[in-house]
Protein backbone atom coordinates (compact mmCIF):
# COMPACT_ATOMS: atom_id res chain seq x y z
CA UNK A 1 0.00 0.00 0.00
CA UNK A 2 1.14 3.76 -0.58
CA UNK A 3 0.67 6.45 1.27
CA UNK A 4 -2.17 7.49 -0.95
CA UNK A 5 -4.12 4.60 -0.47
CA UNK A 6 -3.61 4.44 3.23
CA UNK A 7 -4.52 8.03 3.57
CA UNK A 8 -7.77 7.85 1.31
CA UNK A 9 -9.04 5.19 3.22
CA UNK A 10 -8.32 7.56 5.97
CA UNK A 11 -10.41 10.01 4.76
CA UNK A 12 -13.04 7.33 3.95
CA UNK A 13 -13.37 6.75 7.28
CA UNK A 14 -13.16 10.25 8.75
CA UNK A 15 -14.19 12.77 6.00
CA UNK A 16 -12.46 15.93 6.03
CA UNK A 17 -15.72 17.80 5.33
CA UNK A 18 -16.67 16.48 8.94
CA UNK A 19 -13.86 18.70 10.40
CA UNK A 20 -14.96 21.73 12.15
CA UNK A 21 -14.12 25.31 9.48
CA UNK A 22 -11.41 25.87 12.00
CA UNK A 23 -9.52 22.49 12.06
CA UNK A 24 -6.48 21.53 10.35
CA UNK A 25 -6.90 18.13 9.39
CA UNK A 26 -5.43 15.70 6.92
CA UNK A 27 -2.03 14.69 5.64
CA UNK A 28 0.36 17.14 7.16
CA UNK A 29 3.76 15.37 5.88
CA UNK A 30 4.70 12.61 3.80
CA UNK A 31 5.10 11.22 0.12
CA UNK A 32 2.13 10.29 -1.14
CA UNK A 33 4.02 7.99 -3.34
CA UNK A 34 6.11 5.82 -0.93
CA UNK A 35 5.19 2.71 0.04
CA UNK A 36 3.67 2.35 3.97
CA UNK A 37 4.15 -1.23 6.09
CA UNK A 38 3.53 0.37 9.29
CA UNK A 39 1.26 2.70 11.14
CA UNK A 40 1.54 4.42 14.24
CA UNK A 41 -1.96 6.16 15.80
CA UNK A 42 -1.21 8.54 18.63
CA UNK A 43 -2.99 11.19 20.31
CA UNK A 44 -0.44 14.12 19.78
CA UNK A 45 2.51 14.61 17.32
CA UNK A 46 5.58 15.66 19.73
CA UNK A 47 8.92 14.39 19.46
CA UNK A 48 8.33 11.36 22.18
CA UNK A 49 5.80 9.54 19.36
CA UNK A 50 8.04 10.67 16.61
CA UNK A 51 11.21 8.78 18.54
CA UNK A 52 8.89 5.65 19.05
CA UNK A 53 7.90 5.48 15.15
CA UNK A 54 11.40 5.54 13.86
CA UNK A 55 12.35 2.57 16.85
CA UNK A 56 9.49 0.74 15.45
CA UNK A 57 9.76 1.87 11.86
CA UNK A 58 6.93 2.97 10.87
CA UNK A 59 6.28 4.77 7.48
CA UNK A 60 3.17 7.01 9.12
CA UNK A 61 1.90 8.49 12.12
CA UNK A 62 -1.74 9.25 12.72
CA UNK A 63 -2.70 11.84 15.69
CA UNK A 64 -5.59 12.77 16.80
CA UNK A 65 -4.53 16.28 17.25
CA UNK A 66 -2.86 18.64 14.61
CA UNK A 67 0.55 19.85 14.31
CA UNK A 68 -0.58 22.77 12.24
CA UNK A 69 -3.70 24.12 14.16
CA UNK A 70 -2.18 27.79 13.74
CA UNK A 71 -0.43 29.12 10.73
CA UNK A 72 3.01 29.38 10.88
CA UNK A 73 5.45 31.15 8.66
CA UNK A 74 8.30 28.71 8.88
CA UNK A 75 9.39 25.16 9.41
CA UNK A 76 12.69 25.63 10.19
CA UNK A 77 14.64 22.95 12.28
CA UNK A 78 15.07 26.10 14.88
CA UNK A 79 11.20 25.70 15.88
CA UNK A 80 9.80 22.67 17.99
CA UNK A 81 7.29 22.16 15.17
CA UNK A 82 10.27 22.40 12.68
CA UNK A 83 12.29 20.15 14.21
CA UNK A 84 9.40 17.72 14.37
CA UNK A 85 8.56 18.00 10.36
CA UNK A 86 12.64 17.57 9.43
CA UNK A 87 12.28 14.58 11.95
CA UNK A 88 9.72 12.97 9.87
CA UNK A 89 10.84 14.06 6.23
CA UNK A 90 14.11 12.59 6.84
CA UNK A 91 12.96 9.29 8.33
CA UNK A 92 10.62 8.90 5.67
CA UNK A 93 7.52 9.00 7.76
CA UNK A 94 4.04 10.81 7.31
CA UNK A 95 1.97 12.64 9.24
CA UNK A 96 -1.93 12.49 9.09
CA UNK A 97 -3.98 14.24 11.60
CA UNK A 98 -8.13 13.12 11.81
CA UNK A 99 -9.59 15.87 14.65
CA UNK A 100 -12.56 17.36 15.00
CA UNK A 101 -13.64 14.59 12.14
CA UNK A 102 -12.50 11.90 14.27
CA UNK A 103 -14.87 13.57 17.28
CA UNK A 104 -17.89 13.64 15.20
CA UNK A 105 -17.76 10.69 13.34
CA UNK A 106 -20.21 7.58 14.39
CA UNK A 107 -17.90 5.23 15.90
CA UNK A 108 -15.56 7.85 17.06
CA UNK A 109 -13.43 9.39 20.01
CA UNK A 110 -16.52 9.54 22.42
CA UNK A 111 -17.70 6.23 21.28
CA UNK A 112 -14.58 4.88 22.36
CA UNK A 113 -14.31 7.06 25.38
CA UNK A 114 -18.33 5.88 26.24
CA UNK A 115 -17.24 2.34 26.52
CA UNK A 116 -13.90 2.67 28.39
CA UNK A 117 -16.21 4.28 31.14
CA UNK A 118 -18.47 1.49 31.26
CA UNK A 119 -21.19 3.40 29.07
CA UNK A 120 -23.14 0.30 27.24
CA UNK A 121 -26.29 -0.02 24.70
CA UNK A 122 -27.36 2.69 21.79
CA UNK A 123 -25.34 5.82 22.55
CA UNK A 124 -26.74 9.20 20.90
CA UNK A 125 -24.66 12.56 20.14
CA UNK A 126 -24.22 14.94 23.08
CA UNK A 127 -24.31 18.06 20.22
CA UNK A 128 -25.69 16.00 17.30
CA UNK A 129 -24.15 17.71 13.42
CA UNK A 130 -26.81 19.51 11.87
CA UNK A 131 -25.75 17.88 8.77
CA UNK A 132 -26.35 14.36 9.53
CA UNK A 133 -29.94 13.50 8.34
CA UNK A 134 -29.58 10.15 10.60
CA UNK A 135 -28.75 12.24 13.85
CA UNK A 136 -25.98 9.95 14.47
CA UNK A 137 -22.79 12.22 13.92
CA UNK A 138 -22.06 14.36 16.18
CA UNK A 139 -19.64 15.93 19.36
CA UNK A 140 -20.09 13.71 22.48
CA UNK A 141 -22.04 10.54 23.33
CA UNK A 142 -24.94 10.09 26.13
CA UNK A 143 -25.66 6.19 27.37
CA UNK A 144 -26.39 4.81 30.08
CA UNK A 145 -24.88 2.59 32.67
CA UNK A 146 -25.86 -1.44 32.78
CA UNK A 147 -26.76 -0.72 36.82
CA UNK A 148 -27.07 2.77 38.50
CA UNK A 149 -24.04 3.16 40.69
CA UNK A 150 -23.06 5.70 42.95
CA UNK A 151 -21.12 8.58 41.34
CA UNK A 152 -17.72 7.50 43.70
CA UNK A 153 -18.56 4.22 42.49
CA UNK A 154 -18.34 5.75 38.64
CA UNK A 155 -15.83 7.98 39.07
CA UNK A 156 -13.33 5.19 39.98
CA UNK A 157 -14.70 2.92 36.97
CA UNK A 158 -13.53 5.71 34.78
CA UNK A 159 -10.32 5.55 36.32
CA UNK A 160 -9.56 2.13 36.50
CA UNK A 161 -10.97 2.20 32.16
CA UNK A 162 -8.71 5.03 31.16
CA UNK A 163 -4.96 5.45 31.45
CA UNK A 164 -3.40 6.36 34.45
CA UNK A 165 -2.05 9.84 34.71
CA UNK A 166 -0.63 12.82 37.17
CA UNK A 167 -3.89 14.63 37.07
CA UNK A 168 -6.03 11.71 38.03
CA UNK A 169 -9.98 11.75 37.56
CA UNK A 170 -11.39 15.11 39.06
CA UNK A 171 -15.19 15.07 40.42
CA UNK A 172 -17.80 17.54 41.64
CA UNK A 173 -20.95 16.42 42.90
CA UNK A 174 -22.16 14.01 46.22
CA UNK A 175 -20.24 10.83 45.79
CA UNK A 176 -23.35 9.18 46.94
CA UNK A 177 -25.34 10.43 43.96
CA UNK A 178 -27.04 8.10 41.95
CA UNK A 179 -25.63 8.04 38.25
CA UNK A 180 -26.87 6.14 35.60
CA UNK A 181 -27.42 8.12 32.58
CA UNK A 182 -24.31 9.75 31.56
CA UNK A 183 -22.93 12.39 28.82
CA UNK A 184 -19.52 11.60 27.39
CA UNK A 185 -17.40 14.05 25.27
CA UNK A 186 -13.94 13.41 24.32
CA UNK A 187 -11.39 16.65 24.69
CA UNK A 188 -11.98 19.94 25.71
CA UNK A 189 -15.72 20.09 27.04
CA UNK A 190 -16.96 22.87 29.14
CA UNK A 191 -19.08 24.38 25.94
CA UNK A 192 -21.21 21.48 26.40
CA UNK A 193 -21.87 21.43 29.68
CA UNK A 194 -25.72 23.67 28.67
CA UNK A 195 -26.42 20.64 26.71
CA UNK A 196 -25.55 17.86 29.15
CA UNK A 197 -27.77 19.61 31.61
CA UNK A 198 -30.65 19.53 28.87
CA UNK A 199 -29.94 16.64 28.59
CA UNK A 200 -30.60 15.84 32.19
CA UNK A 201 -28.27 13.31 32.71
CA UNK A 202 -26.84 12.53 36.13
CA UNK A 203 -22.92 12.87 34.80
CA UNK A 204 -20.91 14.61 32.35
CA UNK A 205 -17.69 13.07 32.04
CA UNK A 206 -15.15 15.31 29.88
CA UNK A 207 -11.55 17.36 30.30
CA UNK A 208 -10.59 20.71 30.48
CA UNK A 209 -13.46 21.94 32.88
CA UNK A 210 -12.68 25.43 33.79
CA UNK A 211 -12.98 26.72 37.03
CA UNK A 212 -15.87 29.15 36.85
CA UNK A 213 -18.22 26.77 34.03
CA UNK A 214 -17.53 24.23 36.67
CA UNK A 215 -18.49 26.51 39.96
CA UNK A 216 -21.49 28.04 38.42
CA UNK A 217 -22.81 24.86 36.39
CA UNK A 218 -22.83 23.13 39.97
CA UNK A 219 -25.13 26.28 41.60
CA UNK A 220 -27.55 24.97 38.86
CA UNK A 221 -28.20 21.52 40.41
CA UNK A 222 -27.32 19.91 37.24
CA UNK A 223 -25.36 16.90 36.58
CA UNK A 224 -21.95 15.81 38.56
CA UNK A 225 -19.17 16.57 36.80
CA UNK A 226 -16.58 14.52 36.40
CA UNK A 227 -13.16 15.65 34.59
CA UNK A 228 -9.74 13.35 33.08
CA UNK A 229 -6.87 14.68 31.59
CA UNK A 230 -7.64 15.46 28.16
CA UNK A 231 -5.16 13.11 26.81
CA UNK A 232 -6.49 9.90 28.71
CA UNK A 233 -9.99 11.15 27.20
CA UNK A 234 -8.99 10.97 23.53
CA UNK A 235 -6.60 8.15 23.95
CA UNK A 236 -9.32 4.92 23.77
CA UNK A 237 -9.79 6.01 20.11
CA UNK A 238 -6.53 5.46 18.90
CA UNK A 239 -7.23 1.44 18.95
CA UNK A 240 -10.43 1.91 16.96
CA UNK A 241 -9.68 3.78 14.44
CA UNK A 242 -6.52 1.66 14.15
CA UNK A 243 -8.90 -1.29 13.80
CA UNK A 244 -11.52 0.13 11.43
CA UNK A 245 -8.26 1.69 9.41
CA UNK A 246 -6.70 -2.31 9.01
CA UNK A 247 -10.43 -3.69 8.59
CA UNK A 248 -10.47 -1.04 5.10
CA UNK A 249 -7.48 -2.23 4.15
CA UNK A 250 -8.06 -6.01 4.55
CA UNK A 251 -10.94 -5.81 2.25
CA UNK A 252 -8.84 -4.35 -0.01
CA UNK A 253 -6.56 -7.65 0.25
CA UNK A 254 -3.92 -5.19 1.74
CA UNK A 255 -2.07 -5.82 5.03
CA UNK A 256 -1.18 -3.09 6.83
CA UNK A 257 0.48 -3.21 10.71
CA UNK A 258 -0.80 -0.45 13.52
CA UNK A 259 0.52 -0.04 16.87
CA UNK A 260 -1.13 2.03 19.40
CA UNK A 261 1.26 4.07 21.11
CA UNK A 262 0.74 4.23 25.04
CA UNK A 263 3.46 6.71 25.18
CA UNK A 264 1.62 9.34 27.94
CA UNK A 265 1.77 12.93 25.78
CA UNK A 266 -0.67 14.15 28.68
CA UNK A 267 0.61 17.88 29.26
CA UNK A 268 0.92 17.63 33.15
CA UNK A 269 3.64 15.25 33.83
CA UNK A 270 3.24 15.37 37.91
CA UNK A 271 1.47 16.28 40.56
CA UNK A 272 2.32 17.27 44.23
Amino acid sequence: MTLHDVTCALDGLYPPSWAASWDAVGLVAGDPARPVERVLFAVDPVAEVVDEAVAWGAQLVVTHHPLMLRGVTSVAATTPKGRLVHRLIESGIGLFTAHTNADTARPGVSDALAAAVGLTGELRPLDPDPTDPEGRRGIGRIGRLEAPVSLRAFAERAAAGLPRTAGGVRVAGDPDRTVHEVAVSGGSGDSLLDAARAAGVDAYLTSDLRHHPASEFAQHEGPALVDVAHWAGEWPWLADGAERLRGVLGARGATVETRVSATVTDAWSQAY
